[in-house]
């Protein structure tokens, strides 16, 4: 336990930010996962918003540091490629 003030404000600071991001990259993962289940399910147009939201999301959650942007358009790109493997096919 840090003995100067303004340690135990980082602390405090780094706790409260840690346990917000968290929280933010749960969320996340929640909307890739509705997609991801909307796919599976072969409803297209229900797919097809929840990419949407999940591609606003990745974009969201780089623009904030919770993800690399890299690793959002890394995530963006895969998901959009199962979508039209998906959506071509039938």
């Amino acid at each position: 336990m840090p003995n100067i003030k303004s340690a135990e404000k980082r602390v405090r600071i780094s706790a409260k930010r840690t346990l917000h991001n968290t929280s933010l990259k749960s969320a996340l993962r929640t909307t890739i996962k509705k997609f991801e289940t909307a796919l599976a399910q072969s409803e297209i147009e229900q797919a097809r918003l929840a990419l949407r939201i999940a591609t606003r999301a990745l974009d969201k959650a780089a623009t904030k540091g919770i993800i690399h942007r890299n690793t959002a358009s890394r995530k963006k790109s895969r998901l959009t490629k199962r979508f039209n493997a998906v959506a071509n096919q039938g």
